[in-house]
């Protein structure tokens, strides 16, 4: 049976990674008939409708699913095969006694009503006998149009034209159920809801897994990885947004509300069942019982660039003298910068002596575009990687979101340090000294900016 999911058209390069997470997750083989990160759709062979039903009832990519009856290149392609369909085996979705409508959409085109209208009665050789309901269909077919990506140059056809029942859809609404904009404790990282559920579908999040944020911040990345049955529980350096006492993000807050905490969050989504609570603690001398006791690692470290990076440390000579014992219970340790390459070095350390066999460590890397190459990613021999998603953030740095899994294997971890020079290239005043006609010449050409080494070198200097 084909069955065509209809994704939306946002973090296009993580939904095939979501796809495959969650055919493993769910263990539903994936047979792909159409197979595209740019295409707004994917088709899948699958053995069932309750298999195509297990995918879209976790997906946060995909809108919808449907059981596909025809589709075509053209109006004529597409009507001469929709015609030709057994609608007799389908007899059943077919009949009077179930109400129906046929939803329209299209992609890179709006439709008018009339247009819409016009497209449903096209249909109208399908043996339809139910009566049309509107608001509470108990069968919705659907009809979809692709019109290629270009805005400026629209064909006269449509590419591509799909028709199907709609078996169901995917979990976009938990997008706006965890909206920042009405969640009550943000900080100035809070990860965007959407990425925070693909992460911790990535991470193969299900229910009783037990899940660490060992960044935590303002625990959003926990509240997704909640959302889908995980228990949850994170640490992080910095005690003061650990109990909301940083200052408000939001624009025109001036000072926190009393109420505003962590678990104020949890509560607010009906997730505290599933919250374990968070610590104070420093990532490079973990607090955590060394053993395999973790089923997910879902992180966003900080780069230092928005929030810095810190861990516990001292530049002074300590060796011949010690802090009184009366100051011990109010003293606060002295912190030194936290470096990217000894941060993930800590990380895949520590993930590989947590995880379980078969857990996923899921954490983001910032890069830069053009000196990226995937052979330098950071590895562990514990560690296997899954997968390799960027989202753009510049015209020359992006992030990368890597996937790992442990896997049988003992050693250390192997960190590029040319790659962990993210911070030192990413103020290279470059906006100065190249003219936004040139940059857009270059990012044309190369999908980045191109920098010479003597060129990194000059603005490195100013």
């Amino acid at each position: 049976m084909l069955f065509l999911f209809w994704c939306a058209n946002e973090h296009q390069q993580f939904r095939l990674a979501e796809f495959e997470s969650l055919a493993s997750l769910l263990n539903v083989p994936l047979v792909w008939v159409f197979k595209s990160s740019e295409h707004p759709w994917v088709i899948l062979d699958m053995a069932s409708e309750e298999e195509a039903l297990k995918i879209i009832s976790r997906s946060v990519s995909a809108k919808y699913c449907l059981h596909l009856w025809a589709e075509g290149n053209s109006y004529q392609e597409f009507h001469t095969n929709l015609k030709a369909y057994p609608f007799n085996e389908q007899a059943k979705w077919l009949s009077e006694d179930l109400s129906f409508k046929v939803h329209v959409e299209s992609f890179n085109r709006k439709t008018s009503v009339e247009e819409r209208l016009e497209k449903i009665e096209s249909l109208s050789y399908i043996p339809l006998q139910g009566p049309v309901n509107l608001k509470s269909p108990q069968v919705v077919f659907s009809y979809f149009e692709f019109h290629g990506f270009d805005h400026n140059n629209l064909p006269e056809e449509p590419l591509k034209i799909m028709f199907g029942r709609q078996v169901g859809e995917g979990q976009r609404e938990k997008i706006t159920k965890l909206s920042i904009k009405k969640r009550k404790f943000i900080g100035n990282t809070t990860m965007d809801p959407q990425l925070s559920l693909l992460m911790a579908n990535l991470c193969k999040v299900e229910a009783g897994r037990v899940v660490l944020d060992p960044f935590v911040g303002t625990g959003s990345l926990l509240i997704a990885a909640a959302e889908f049955g995980g228990l949850v529980l994170g640490g992080d350096i910095d005690y003061l947004t650990l109990h909301a006492r940083t200052r408000p993000s939001r624009v025109g807050q001036k000072v926190r509300a009393e109420d505003e905490s962590m678990l104020a969050n949890f509560e607010q989504y009906g997730l505290t069942s599933q919250y374990l609570g968070v610590i104070a603690g420093d990532a490079s001398q973990s607090p955590w019982r060394e053993q395999a006791w973790l089923d997910c690692v879902i992180t966003d470290p900080p780069y230092g660039i928005r929030e810095c990076t810190t861990r516990v440390g001292t530049s002074k000579d300590y060796s011949n003298q010690a802090i009184p014992e009366e100051y011990l219970d109010k003293h606060i340790p002295e912190k030194v910068a936290y470096t990217l390459y000894q941060l993930l070095t800590d990380l895949l350390n520590f993930s590989a002596k947590s995880l379980r066999v078969g857990g996923r460590l899921v954490y983001w890397l910032p890069v830069i575009r053009q000196t990226y190459q995937p052979d330098r990613v950071p590895s562990h021999p514990g560690l296997r990687l899954v997968a390799d998603c960027e989202q753009v953030l510049s015209s020359h740095t992006s992030r990368r979101l890597l996937v790992m899994e442990r896997v049988e294997g003992e050693g250390e971890a192997v960190v590029s340090k040319e790659l962990t020079l993210f911070q030192e290239q990413f103020f290279l005043p470059t906006a100065g000294n190249i003219s936004r006609k040139e940059r857009k010449e270059r990012i044309k050409e190369h999908g980045h900016l191109n920098l010479s080494e003597e060129e990194i070198k000059q603005f490195a200097k100013k």
